[in-house]
């Protein structure tokens, strides 16, 4: 016999009605991979930006140029604003409780993201093609 008010549901059987949990696995999965590559090119990083200690700005644009680091470097870029969007997306679903906001907010997120992620790229282009402004 089945209540109307599902009580004798089991927990699976009530989980159920509440839909597909799969984009949330997706999600966190992504953020695990994007933290990775971050975890991975940071030292590298740091170890460029250690040799540009004394370099004049030729030395260091030569050394941007290198195809290895300029790739490395949008490698770099692309995951770190990845990442903070999808971390940033989770705070505010956890914390923001008046939809309005959470949208606005998830808005501005994306939007500050993207802008800075081809502002990234576009300046790393420059610098590995050498381009005069």
């Amino acid at each position: 016999m089945s209540s109307a008010n599902g009580r004798y549901r089991n927990p699976m059987q009530r989980a159920r009605a509440l839909g597909s949990a799969k984009s949330g696995t997706a999600h966190f999965w992504w953020q695990r991979v994007t933290a990775v590559v971050l975890a991975l090119l940071v030292p590298w990083l740091v170890g460029l930006l250690v040799s540009f200690v004394g370099a004049d700005l030729a030395s260091v644009q030569f050394a941007l140029g290198k195809p290895w680091n300029a790739i490395l470097l949008s490698v770099f870029v692309v995951a770190l604003f990845w990442h903070a969007q999808m971390g940033m997306q989770v705070v505010i679903e956890d914390y923001v409780h008046t939809r309005a906001t959470e949208l606005v907010l998830q808005f501005l997120v994306i939007l500050a993201c993207v802008v800075g992620a081809l502002a990234s790229l576009y300046s790393i282009g420059r610098i590995a093609l050498m381009i005069a402004p």
